[in-house]
């Protein structure tokens, strides 16, 4: 094994504000946003869906679909100030924030920004886990029959995951991620199209659709409260990424105007989630009705072809470990970045180590890079390792989150950003919006955490 002390140069594969060269097209957008948005989220909205009934379960997935929307119209047009389509890049988030809102909104979007980026880390090691002692149990009740105490521990197999995303977070950046983005995308369309076939095969099965328009009867009032409250948590994590809308825009290549192809490309990804997510939540709660699982492929509402199961969870396994990667990158370039300013002159920050090994190509590694990044994988698996709570983190994840940086950061900025006036019809129409989603987000941290502390203690 040959090794080399280097530098990392540009060597021209950098644009002229000293970026990796920006090669994204709508379609590898639309892969970025697929791989982010149909994630852990997808396999909860059969029971999200139980929880609200036949009305208000399709009525609030389609809602928050608008609302994902909505916000991706507004962020894509920050990414760029102050015009939005000829001014200066702000290369993430936090720097639109900055840019747009000042110092003090950026210490609190920053906050909650890499909060939600780490605890859908957290909930990627969860699922994958899950995933990973399902294919076991489905073996199992293949042989041993349905009623056989088939039960197996997750804590290998989130170990496992911990120890591939050290290797994988060595992926420098984004602008290296089109290919992993790709395959955790098919990966995505595959399970998700294998659970609402297999809701709709077991609803023709049934000879008839299960479910009631108040959803799943619960013991009290207040017990059914805390429910619908946890379901509209799950949805709001399932559904938006506008936590990383800008750096994935930042991929882009122009002409044509960045914002113009990120618009389209969230209309494109948006559409094909929904449809899924509809197609998984509804089709899920018809075929299962009040006995709906918290997870739809490893809650064992269907025990055949088992291998058809294995599959599924299989292709859940791969796509999680790109989505982890999407979800963690932001997280990974903000604390580097930090670093490089803070410690300029520093070897180990800046200087790079080629690795070759024999017929294989060579490859760069950076000290802080792998000591960050594997001490962040490290922490993430350990606290998934104490709250393997599916349905409760995520319900957690998705509201404490979801007004602040899906609604309130993309309304102040576009009003910063459009000069919309106080009181105008645009400005009330807005502030209305944020108002309701506001809501949302308090009922959802209120039943989530409920949930969490009730599972925790039982």
């Amino acid at each position: 094994m040959a090794i080399q002390h280097t530098f990392e140069v540009a060597n021209g594969s950098c644009d002229d504000d000293g970026h990796p060269r920006r090669t994204g097209t709508l379609w590898s957008c639309v892969a970025h946003i697929i791989t982010a948005v149909i994630g852990a989220g997808v396999l909860s909205l059969a029971w999200s869906t139980s929880q609200l009934g036949w009305i208000a379960g399709p009525v609030t997935l389609l809602c928050f679909a608008i609302v994902t929307y909505v916000s991706a119209f507004l962020l894509s047009d920050c990414y760029r100030c102050p015009d939005s389509r000829s001014g200066t890049r702000n290369y993430s988030y936090m720097d639109a924030v900055r840019v747009n809102l000042g110092r003090k909104h950026t210490w609190f979007c920053g906050l909650l920004q890499y909060l939600s980026l780490y605890g859908t880390g957290i909930a990627y090691v969860i699922t994958t886990a899950t995933s990973m002692s399902a294919i076991q149990r489905s073996n199992c009740y293949h042989k041993e029959g349905h009623q056989a105490p088939c039960a197996y521990g997750a804590t290998f197999y989130m170990l496992l995951f911990g120890l591939i995303q050290i290797v994988m977070s060595q992926i420098p950046d984004f602008h290296n991620m089109e290919w992993l983005s790709v395959v955790a995308a098919i990966m995505s369309f595959t399970y998700a199209f294998i659970g609402f076939s297999l809701g709709f095969a077991k609803v023709i099965e049934n000879g008839k659709i299960l479910g009631s328009v108040t959803g799943v009867p619960a013991s009290s009032l207040a017990n059914k409260i805390w429910l619908v409250f946890q379901a509209l948590g799950d949805i709001a994590f399932a559904y938006p990424y506008s936590i990383i809308v800008i750096e994935i825009q930042d991929t882009l290549k122009s002409p044509p105007p960045e914002n113009k192809t990120m618009k389209r490309a969230s209309m494109v990804a948006i559409f094909v989630t929904t449809f899924f997510y509809l197609c998984c939540g509804c089709f899920g709660y018809a075929a299962f009705g009040n006995d709906t699982p918290g997870n739809l492929l490893t809650g064992f509402g269907f025990y055949e072809p088992y291998w058809l199961i294995d599959f599924a969870n299989a292709c859940i396994v791969l796509h999680l470990i790109g989505g982890y990667q999407i979800f963690s990158q932001p997280i990974f370039a903000f604390a580097e970045g930090w670093f490089a300013k803070k410690f300029p002159n520093s070897g180990f920050v800046h200087n790079f180590y080629t690795f070759k090994l024999p017929l294989l190509p060579g490859f760069q590694l950076n000290l802080l890079r792998l000591c960050f990044r594997t001490a962040y994988v490290v922490s993430t698996t350990g606290i998934a390792m104490l709250f393997p709570y599916f349905n409760s983190v995520l319900g957690l994840l998705g509201a404490v989150t979801f007004w602040p940086l899906t609604i309130y950061f993309p309304v102040e900025m576009y009003f910063v950003q459009k000069k919309v006036g106080a009181w105008t019809k645009k400005w009330i129409v807005l502030r209305t919006f944020s108002f309701v989603c506001f809501l949302v987000t308090v009922v959802g941290c209120i039943g989530s955490l409920e949930g969490l502390i009730s599972a925790k203690l039982s």
